[in-house]
């Protein structure tokens, strides 16, 4: 009775919004993505052997639940303020496998939420994968698929999976890609290749979307960890930063102008960069508001999540910097998007 009395709550926000001259009431949902650095549980294993009792990070049970709690406590703020709920639709990074994903919707910051699970292992060396989260009776998934990055030139070599989910949303079909293309280890110049490789493979998914159904609303969602205005998704991907010019082939990035206004998401030697993105189809660009279109995005960097003082003062506050435990969250902020239709 509980769970239900939630989602018609859900199902049933509305809010004032004026588009113009025009003000109506619209339903507004909220979609996010984040990068939450290292969740791995306490068990030894092939690929975590710092994230263990017996390690000079003394990661215990005691510190794992405080992660735990710090994340999902995290998701329960991500569009509150807009909607008034969490994200209905939730894409993850750097999670070890999905014992730690059903310890984080058990937290109970979110577990009212009855978010559900989609992960799928992959090959990455390190053991961690992307995920989506949902709460059911908003979205019901309908296919699930998973596709690897190759290197011809170097079969061994190894990343994250990229995830494709489909289904549909509060009445309409849409789709999620859930990617964490290959980092920056090496430099970005020498490693750049790599996420072409990564880059190639998402465009590939929209595509394949898109040759079935032009109209297709797709989200693409992740951490890039390359800019905005990189080759990857500049050019691989082919987005646009203006809505007027976003027509097929082409996508719209709302995060580019941010990117170009000095907001990032995550700080490194005293230069921010906004790697963690939401990239969207053009079907969610019309002005036809009967379904659901784009209305906002944003990167969510409340104090809570900021390094309070010291040299690294407004930098992500982490869980841990080196070995020592800091307490905090993730080395990034989650991205956010909000989408509204007229409520009927």
């Amino acid at each position: 009775m509980k769970k239900l009395l939630i989602l018609i709550a859900v199902l049933s926000f509305i809010k004032l919004i004026c588009f113009g001259q025009e003000k109506k009431e619209y339903k507004i949902s909220g979609i996010a993505f984040y990068n939450i650095e290292n969740l791995f549980d306490t068990i030894p294993g092939d690929n975590d052997r710092d994230f263990t009792p017996e390690s000079k990070k003394n990661y215990n049970t005691e510190k794992y639940f405080h992660k735990i709690n710090n994340m999902a406590y995290v998701i329960s703020q991500l569009c509150m303020e807009e909607t008034g709920f969490p994200p209905f639709i939730v894409g993850l990074c750097e999670i070890e496998n999905r014992s730690v994903l059903e310890d984080l919707v058990k937290s109970e910051n979110i577990a009212r939420y009855n978010y559900q699970i989609i992960h799928e292992d992959g090959p990455d060396h390190r053991g961690v994968d992307v995920a989506l989260l949902y709460i059911p009776g908003i979205f019901v998934p309908e296919n699930v698929k998973t596709y690897s990055v190759k290197d011809p030139e170097n079969p061994s070599w190894t990343t994250r999976d990229q995830l494709l989910v489909s289904g549909n949303f509060d009445g309409e079909k849409m789709h999620f890609i859930v990617i964490h293309w290959p980092s920056r280890r090496g430099g970005q110049k020498a490693s750049e290749p790599k996420r072409i490789l990564a880059a190639n493979v998402t465009r590939h998914i929209v595509d394949s979307i898109l040759e079935l159904d032009a109209n297709s609303k797709v989200f693409i969602m992740g951490d890039f960890n390359d800019d905005p205005i990189n080759k990857s998704i500049k050019t691989i991907l082919k987005t646009k930063s203006k809505k007027e010019e976003v027509v097929l082939p082409y996508l719209y990035n709302p995060m580019e102008k941010m990117y170009k206004d000095g907001i990032g998401s995550l700080a490194y030697q005293d230069k921010w960069n906004l790697f963690d993105q939401i990239i969207i189809t053009p079907a969610l660009l019309s002005k036809d508001k009967s379904s659901y279109v784009y209305y906002q995005s944003g990167i969510f960097n409340k104090s809570f999540l900021m390094q309070a003082e010291g040299r690294f003062k407004g930098y992500p506050f982490r869980t841990y910097v080196g070995d020592t435990f800091m307490g905090g969250y993730s080395d990034h902020f989650p991205a956010y998007m909000l989408i509204v239709k007229e409520k009927k």
